[in-house]
């Protein structure tokens, strides 16, 4: 029964909590390509007294320190600025329980391939990549589709380009190093990087050969340089360019960014950060300014992009990006940035950033980005066709032969409930244990009188007496405004005795649950069924349109996001699996 399905986030659901729903797509564009930027040099030793410093969080409780470089919330000893905290913490790129987070909730988004920073000298960052590659492969063991790997080099033909390009096909590529993984472009591993001073020695022969090279673009502004006709871009400004002629019409590649550190004072080049109308989440081109007091969620910028890179309709888009968070503040003057009295380059509060990776300090709005790349992307990539049910039928509580034919089966990654020991970023440490049983696939069941439902996990389930053991979370109307978070419904929160659990409403749409009746369960080893009776739940007489997630071991009762760190969510984060008789 827990036979392993193909996981598809095309069939689920969600609605952020600024209450934007996931649209779903006809046509699955199945040539489509979605690169993300990804960054992997968060893996340097800090000496003793190092610190991490969170500069949004700076700028929150002392909003007069914007102007003043030796205001001492910017503490002068050594440590790192990141721009907010993430949702997993100032971790480093070598924390493996991360990577695998990274992997599903890039596979869930439907990226195609990861391309590195490795664009400041020679630095390649061999620590991080090998455990990402190492995580990477044992999850695609697991079923995930993760994405594919590939390096952005320094922008031009440098000697540390040139240094890097060799170190890479040395160390990973001519041995054949996770093969599985590698990024492929017209047939060939694909590096953007430029080849212009490889020489004629048998070695730097073989690179030439080895890779299709798409030399990166550095510019925000002027497009591909016709002396490099085979460029691919990483960020520009609106109206954003093609990027390599299709024989057919078109283009290869289309970047889209999530904001640009660009301004007027520089005409769009690259600048700092934190000078005046830099292009900031909340910057519309054709609009302006978003000026809601908190326009930095709404992605003016990102959606733009998006709309460009529609437009132009090119077979890839490459995003700006997944995780980068730090960035180094140089006083003015030191340098060719213009930021007064110092210069966030890349990186610096709440708006002017532009990682796509869910945020801490935001609460249940920091997955709006993560979310709103999903839907963009599925407009971009379409969507599959969302299952149909199989006939009704009763389960007979304890029959397990009697769900081998029900349809559809919902599948959840198995082997992402490891836990957590890492040295991370500074004076941090995390350790995370809440992983307990991990949840493989589930199914649906109805007749007239009940609703049935099927979770297998991969080992045998641990007792029913657990801390929030096994908990099924029911959105009946698929309306985020009714229930916590759109669940009306929630079964084993109060753990079950024997063969009786109970089910409890959501009180006044929080999380406080109310025992509103009972359920019939079963329990075999690492499969669980529940019978619920569907008057209890308003659902008789009608047709089924409803969502819903099952959880165990969750730790922040009452926030959302608890979903995406504790314990195990199937499906993962803010997403739900459906279940309709209907078209929607």
């Amino acid at each position: 029964m827990a036979q392993r399905v193909a996981v598809n986030s095309d069939h689920w659901a969600a609605t952020d909590d600024l209450g934007r729903t996931l649209g779903r797509y006809d046509d699955s564009h199945r040539d489509k390509q979605v690169i993300m930027f990804y960054w992997t040099w968060n893996e340097r030793h800090d000496p003793k007294g190092t610190e991490a410093k969170n500069v949004s969080k700076i700028l929150r409780e002392h909003p007069e320190a914007r102007f003043d470089i030796d205001h001492p919330a910017w503490k002068r000893q050594p440590g790192y600025f990141w721009w907010e905290e993430p949702l997993f913490g100032y971790y480093k790129s070598t924390d493996r329980w991360v990577l695998r987070k990274h992997a599903e909730m890039l596979a869930d988004a439907k990226v195609d391939a990861v391309f590195f920073d490795c664009t400041n000298g020679s630095f390649t960052w061999d620590a991080s990549t090998d455990s990402l590659l190492e995580v990477w492969d044992q999850a695609q063991k697991d079923g995930v589709q993760v994405p594919k790997i590939g390096f952005l080099l320094p922008f031009g033909p440098s000697d540390h380009s040139l240094v890097s390009l060799r170190h890479l096909y040395e160390r990973l590529y001519s041995k054949g190093l996770y093969r599985n993984l590698w990024y492929f472009w017209d047939g060939k591993p694909c590096i953007m990087a430029y080849p212009n001073n490889l020489t004629d020695s048998p070695t730097d022969r073989a690179i030439r050969d080895f890779f299709t090279f798409r030399p990166g673009q550095p510019d925000y502004v002027d497009g591909p340089n016709p002396s490099f006709p085979n460029q691919w871009g990483w960020l520009e400004n609106y109206p954003q360019h093609g990027y390599v002629p299709l024989p057919g019409g078109g283009y290869e590649l289309v970047t889209v960014g999530v904001a640009q550190n660009a301004a007027p004072e520089t005409n769009g080049h690259c600048s700092a950060f934190n000078v005046p109308g830099s292009h900031a989440r909340s910057y519309s081109a054709r609009y302006g300014f978003d000026p809601r007091t908190e326009g930095y969620l709404y992605g003016w910028n990102f959606s733009e992009q998006w709309d460009r890179a529609y437009e132009l309709d090119p077979k890839a888009v490459f995003i700006t990006g997944w995780n980068e968070w730090i960035a180094g503040q140089f006083a003015y003057g030191n340098g060719p940035w213009t930021g007064k009295p110092f210069s966030f380059v890349d990186e610096y509060d709440w708006d002017h950033s532009r990682d796509l990776e869910p945020v801490k300090a935001w609460g249940s709005r920091g997955d709006v980005y993560y979310m709103l790349l999903v839907d963009r992307v599925r407009r971009f990539k379409g969507t599959t066709p969302q299952p149909r049910p199989s006939a009704p039928k009763t389960i007979a509580m304890g029959r397990w032969s009697d769900w081998d034919d029900v349809q559809p089966r919902y599948a959840a990654y198995r082997g992402n409930t490891m836990h957590r020991d890492s040295k991370a970023c500074c004076q941090y440490h995390y350790t995370n244990t809440t992983g307990r049983n991990d949840i493989v696939a589930a199914r649906v069941a109805r007749d007239e009188k009940y609703l049935y439902f099927y979770v297998a996990t991969d080992q045998p389930l641990t007792p029913q007496t657990d801390h929030n053991w096994m908990m099924l979370f029911l959105d009946i109307d698929r309306d985020r405004q009714t229930g916590w978070q759109g669940y009306d419904y929630v079964v084993n929160y109060r753990p079950p005795r024997g063969s009786k659990a109970f089910v409890q409403q959501s009180y006044q749409n929080k999380w406080i649950w109310r025992d509103c009746g009972e359920a019939a369960i079963k329990v075999s080893s690492s499969r669980l069924m529940l019978r619920i009776p569907r008057q209890l739940l308003g659902m008789q007489d009608r047709p089924l349109d409803f969502e819903f997630k099952w959880s165990d071991n969750m730790q922040d009762e009452g926030n959302i996001m608890d979903f995406y760190v504790n314990g195990d969510a199937a499906p993962g984060g803010r997403f739900n699996y459906v279940f309709s008789e209907t078209e929607r």
